[in-house]
């Protein structure tokens, strides 16, 4: 809530701040738009301090996580309800506003929002079915966009895929279009208004050569509402929107150093229709420079044919391998190099050829090109495998001579201090990332060496639609290790399998964008993937992918949870029960003590036992001296002989501090001057501070062990509870060296497989993003209560699961009832 507070701190002094340099004539205009800023900016911050807002559901699919949207929207049932009402649809997730155009700044000019009806007098969604011509750009830099759309019309079951083509300004219209996309492994239905931005009547953005065509406007405006806003469609690759059209997986080539097989690869590419483009590296000072040769920098273009094309001079005949280009511009900014449009070259090129090729001299940004000055004069070319989901059902027949990869893909995330470890070089940390483990049985065909082709692709997710809050992409990469069948009994590998291990393959960089991918070369057998960030302790969410030419097997390299053998325990050296156990009678003396007439303690009485015996484990502002701090578990934890045979074991380790000054202090050694703490300030102390165990903890732990839900615990209930937090205490001080009260979130994971409980990496998050702390570290307290969460979770889980076979029926009541009181 602090942070909220700061938050509309904030929003009040800019608001002041605008409406002190607005006249006052313009001053509701200029300070409502800096407040809309305001909180587009600060909404994925509000989110975040609001839990109960985190999983929202949008663009009409339930939980999809892709917005900052909460409203599900249907298309069929929007469009009957606007038909029903006569009424144009006007969409309130993505308002005709400037908020819909930009996140940075405000427009430079006025922008009237307008229909295609308000814009020409016959509307129409295709205007003699579609091709690439139909894509023109307008004043946005989404160049990468439109390559990619000028591509998609080059396949009838990918384009409809996206577009829908019963769409219509005739037939049943009511203001409303709908395009699907892929993202993270789902395709999208995305419904927007027909409402688009103009200035003085021209479509501001991208647009048709055709007046009165609007598919393309408004695929721009859907995947502008995908994303946010137009402006965070700025900048990007072709891969990207490839990707997001087909649910493939896309890979690029520096064509300064590219493959001696390239064509080949280029032209097996289209083969499979895979989806294409290149581009020049921008020049720094120039926007979209031209250069000599009619060649955009920074520009990209779309590769729609790749072939070997017949030549007959009066030397020699032969073939030579040509590639055809588009510009999306789709005017005269054309290569006007050899074989560009009307060049001599083309007349050595039979008539049949052309024919075949499709070729014309139009002025519509294509043109052509030999594959060696492509090489020479194009810096970047990208390509879309397209995944066996990529086609419909109803095109299979279309495509059922040609080969499609096989595809496996998970998902996954970086959790700060629980499974963000950074890259390689973090060793300590490295192997807390996500692992995941691929077996390739088969070789590829015609592979001399009997190899496999893989490709791994890692995307991370939701960043895009991010950028209005100042997230950009985060560094990422990812490395291959080849497993034994030894290895392969470790889930998760732990630190030794890296520290002696070299990787197989890696991706060729770490960086900042969407995605990285590689193509690798290996033979048969089990690889580990490990994906990460760069730096430890960044969080994100990302889908990795897998493609390959045969079968491969991939699964998650994680543990398993539940309760693990006792062969990794820590178990406190508490003296071996005797006949009369002392420190039985003890703790007996103390319950009877603190219980009250009904001989039963409740959540209130725990804590104050709490508060006082565990007070110095908490953390605290200050730090103790290392070499004289007060260690209950060393000081308590010794052998038979070391301890007089009276209740210093358990007892002692619990409850010794909460007895000062009662009869039983001396028999405990409450009196004892070793106990002393020498406590010291210190200059580097944590900031916050604990005012002891929270309600939530003390009655958590209260209702791990009320069988009969009272609320109140038992001696045999409380002799329990205090022999379990006795083991907690013991395991967490084994891992916080530094007597801090808290441990990194790197640990959680050992601490807990130490107190015999198996996690794997979701149900880690969860606990990471629940009760660790802003510098991934777990407080001693919510350590104590992930114990407590688990330990019964667990009990209420196998209490059910009669079969033993791993499942458990609830009621809905029920579930919520063991749930709540827990």
């Amino acid at each position: 809530m602090d942070e909220l507070k700061g938050f509309f701190k904030q929003a009040g002094q800019e608001f002041l701040n605008a409406a002190g340099q607005a006249a006052m004539g313009a001053a509701k205009e200029v300070v409502g738009s800096v407040i809309n800023e305001i909180f587009v900016k600060k909404e994925a911050e509000t989110k975040r301090i609001l839990p109960s807002i985190k999983n929202m559901r949008v663009l009409g699919e339930t939980q999809s996580n892709l917005g900052p949207y909460s409203e599900v929207q249907d298309y069929e049932t929007i469009l009957n309800s606007c038909l029903t009402s006569g009424s144009l649809f006007e969409d309130p997730l993505f308002p005709a506003s400037n908020e819909s155009l930009m996140f940075s700044r405000r427009p430079d000019r006025y922008i009237e929002w307008l229909r295609p009806h308000e814009i020409v007098e016959n509307p129409q969604f295709f205007v003699e079915g579609y091709s690439r011509f139909d894509v023109q750009q307008g004043e946005l830099g989404d160049c990468w966009l439109l390559a990619a759309t000028a591509n998609l019309t080059s396949e009838s079951s990918l384009f409809f895929r996206v577009i829908p083509p019963e769409q219509s300004f005739q037939e049943n219209y009511a203001g409303i279009f709908h395009f699907r996309f892929w993202q993270y492994g789902k395709w999208v239905d995305v419904i927007i208004d027909d409402r688009l931005p103009t200035y003085r009547g021209e479509l501001l953005y991208m647009h048709s050569a055709e007046k009165n065509e609007f598919w393309s406007a408004l695929l721009e405006k859907a995947y502008a509402k995908l994303h946010g806003s137009y402006e965070a469609l700025k900048g990007g690759t072709t891969c990207e929107a490839m990707e997001d059209f087909t649910g493939g997986v896309s890979e690029w080539f520096d064509l300064k150093e590219a493959p001696p097989n390239l064509f080949t690869i280029l032209q097996k590419a289209a083969e499979r229709n895979s989806m294409m483009g290149c581009s020049i590296e921008a020049d720094p000072n120039v926007l979209e420079a031209e250069t000599p040769q009619g060649l955009i920098r920074g520009h990209a273009y779309s590769i729609t044919k790749v072939c070997l094309i017949d030549i007959v001079t009066p030397n020699r005949q032969g073939k030579i391998p040509m590639i055809r280009m588009r510009n999306p511009w789709g005017n005269e900014a054309e290569w006007n190099g050899p074989w560009s449009d009307s060049s001599p070259e083309w007349r050595y090129i039979p008539e049949e050829q052309k024919q075949e090729i499709g070729l014309n001299f139009d002025r519509d940004g294509e043109f052509w090109m030999t594959f060696q000055d492509f090489l020479t004069h194009f810096d970047r070319v990208e390509l879309c495998n397209l995944s066996p989901e990529s086609f419909s059902k109803t095109s299979d027949d279309q495509h059922s001579g040609k080969r499609k990869w096989e595809m496996s893909m998970y998902e996954g995330e970086w959790t700060p201090g629980v499974t963000a470890g950074g890259c390689r070089n973090f060793l300590d940390t490295f192997w807390h990332n996500p692992q995941y483990i691929i077996t390739l049985v088969d070789p590829d065909e015609q592979d001399e060496d009997g190899n496999c082709t893989v490709i791994v692709a890692l995307m991370q997710k939701n960043r895009r639609s991010k950028r209005n809050m100042g997230m950009e992409c985060l560094t990422i990469g990812f490395a291959i290790y080849s497993l034994t069948e030894r290895d392969l009994e470790n889930r998760p590998q732990g630190i030794n399998f890296f520290k002696y291990k070299s990787s197989v393959g890696r991706s060729p960089h770490f960086i900042n964008t969407r995605e990285v991918c590689a193509r690798f070369n290996l033979p048969p057998g089990h690889y580990l993937i490990v994906p990460s960030t760069f730096d430890p302790n960044e969080e994100g969410e990302f889908i990795i992918r897998v493609f390959s030419e045969t079968k491969n097997n991939m699964e998650e390299n994680d543990d398993h949870v539940g309760y693990g053998d006792d062969s990794n325990k820590v178990v406190p050296g508490f003296p071996t029960p005797k006949p009369v156990d002392p420190q039985k009678e003890g703790l007996r003396r103390l319950f009877d003590s603190i219980a009250g007439k009904d001989m039963e303690v409740d959540w209130m009485e725990l804590k104050r036992i709490l508060d006082h015996s565990m007070r110095d484990d908490l953390p605290k502002a200050v730090v103790y001296n290392r070499q004289t701090a007060y260690n209950a578990f060393e000081t308590q934890a010794g052998t038979q002989d070391e301890m007089p045979g009276d209740a210093c074991g358990l007892l002692s380790l619990i409850c010794g501090p909460f007895l000062k000054g009662t009869p039983f202090e001396e028999q405990l050694g409450g009196n004892d001057q070793s106990n002393k703490r020498l406590i010291e300030e210190s200059p580097t102390a944590i900031v916050d501070e604990t005012h002891g165990f929270s309600k939530d903890v003390c009655r958590s732990m209260v209702a791990m062990l009320d069988a009969d839900k009272s609320g109140k615990l038992g001696f045999e209930e409380f002799e329990a509870l205090l022999s379990d937090i006795a083991k907690w205490k013991a395991i967490f001080k084994t891992y916080d060296t530094e007597n801090s009260g808290r441990i990194s979130g790197f640990q959680l994971r050992e601490a807990l497989n130490s107190a015999g409980y198996h996690l794997n990496n979701r149900v880690l998050n969860a606990l990471g993003h629940r009760y660790g702390s802003r510098d991934g570290k777990i407080a001693f307290d919510d350590f104590l209560i992930c114990a407590v969460k688990i330990k019964t979770y667990i009990e209420i889980f196998k209490e059910r699961d009669t079969e033993k076979n791993e499942t458990a029926t609830f009621t809905l009541e029920e579930w919520i009832e063991q749930t709540i009181y827990s």
